[in-house]
């Protein structure tokens, strides 16, 4: 066995399962599930109609860098949505489409980092655990980001000894924030661009969030928008991975691409001839039609910030939260043990969510996850508001409540 694995941790929602084995949930209340960030809203029709109407390329092959039809959908909306200049991006050689992000960011560091140099890879803390086991199976160091309040849930990039970075090969950033919501800035992100000029590596920016905001007019910048504002035209050392998972509720479609760095995506082409599954062919045609169309993603996020306003009006006066820059996740501090906490929730008030030091890991003798959960508000609007009701009971009845 590869000696590897056994370093790799238990994954958060394991955790969470072995935390309430014993636990009884409230029988006189129905259950509401806000713990796993799967979207619940129906996913656009006439995307599921494309999707059905192309069943029969089922009987081919798919090719690994996807059809030239569903790169030019990827790349026209990149221009779009990132304000990407006309022609910086070339279908053909800047984006390569994956069945969804996450095998997709796992299977970069493996392509990537070389383990006999004794690399680092950087990585947000709280964080999504797919970086910390594709940094631990691809034979580097994890290191990690702290991401608390008085940074403004964003890295501390000052923290980072020269030294650290002289050994980091790969730096996961994940804007907006799982499970913070924060949004790095432009400011910040060329800042990281000039750290990867500096130090050589590469920046690997999960954005699977970026088109669930609250302010139509103020969408959060990415990795190859703030290339492009500098003028980095090969968007060297830079590649970013969208998702449709929560863009247009499709999380089973299994459909997102890596896109930036076209030396790096040819890497990956390569890689992935190897070892990743292409897209099937009817998940490419409807993804071409997802793409291409912004109406559904524009109720997407209008349903969300409806949740977002009635479950704040409820907890914002009983728990200490901030708004978060974009995503659908809360992350409130608790007034105990984050694991106490959960599974009270639960065992009171049927309600599930995931603790915050399941989502982090002990750095500089803390864990920045360690009193807080994650509240995914996936689930509907009145079962997000009667979640949050519930919630505030809990609240009221634990010492020091503010309500």
């Amino acid at each position: 066995m590869n000696p590897r694995m056994r370093r790799l941790q238990p994954y958060p929602f394991e955790r969470l399962a072995e935390l309430v084995r014993d636990v009884r949930p409230n029988p006189d209340l129905a259950p509401v599930s806000l713990s796993i960030g799967e979207p619940q809203h129906a996913p656009p029709a006439d995307v599921l109609a494309i999707l059905e109407a192309h069943l029969d390329g089922v009987a081919r092959y798919p090719a690994t860098r996807g059809m030239p039809a569903l790169r030019e959908a990827i790349c026209g909306w990149l221009s779009r949505r990132f304000d990407v200049g006309a022609g910086m991006l070339d279908p053909g050689r800047h984006v390569l489409p994956v069945n969804g992000t996450r095998e997709a960011l796992f299977a970069f560091a493996q392509c990537l980092v070389d383990p006999a140099s004794a690399p680092v890879v950087l990585m947000p803390n709280p964080f999504y655990q797919i970086y910390e086991g594709a940094a631990l199976l691809a034979g580097a160091e994890p290191r990690y980001l702290d991401c608390v309040a008085e940074h403004g849930f964003l890295p501390d990039l000052e923290a980072v000894p020269d030294a650290v970075w002289d050994r980091c090969q790969l730096l996961y950033l994940c804007s907006p924030g799982n499970p913070t919501g924060a949004v790095a800035d432009q400011a910040l992100l060329q800042r990281l661009i000039g750290l990867a000029d500096r130090h050589d590596f590469v920046i690997a920016s999960d954005e699977c969030y970026s088109e669930i905001y609250p302010d139509e007019h103020a969408p959060p910048p990415g990795l190859l928008q703030a290339c492009a504002a500098a003028g980095r035209e090969d968007f060297r050392r830079c590649v970013v991975f969208h998702s449709l998972s929560k863009r247009s509720n499709l999380p089973g479609l299994r459909s997102g691409f890596v896109a930036g760095d076209p030396d790096l995506i040819s890497l990956f082409l390569r890689y992935r001839t190897y070892h990743g599954s292409a897209m099937p062919p009817p998940a490419q045609h409807a993804s071409i039609r997802a793409w291409s169309d912004e109406a559904h993603v524009r109720d997407n996020r209008a349903l969300y910030r409806a949740k977002f306003q009635r479950v704040t009006e409820i907890l914002g006066p009983v728990l200490d939260f901030t708004m978060p820059g974009a995503g659908f996740y809360l992350w409130p501090a608790t007034p105990v043990d984050d694991t106490e906490f959960t599974r009270r929730l639960l065992a009171e008030y049927n309600v599930r969510v995931v603790p915050g030091s399941y989502l982090s890991r002990d750095s500089g003798g803390r864990s920045p996850g360690r009193g807080r959960v994650r509240i995914s508000l996936v689930a509907s609007l009145e079962e997000c508001v009667e979640a949050a009701q519930r919630i505030r009971s809990l609240v009221a009845s634990l010492p020091g409540s503010r309500d």
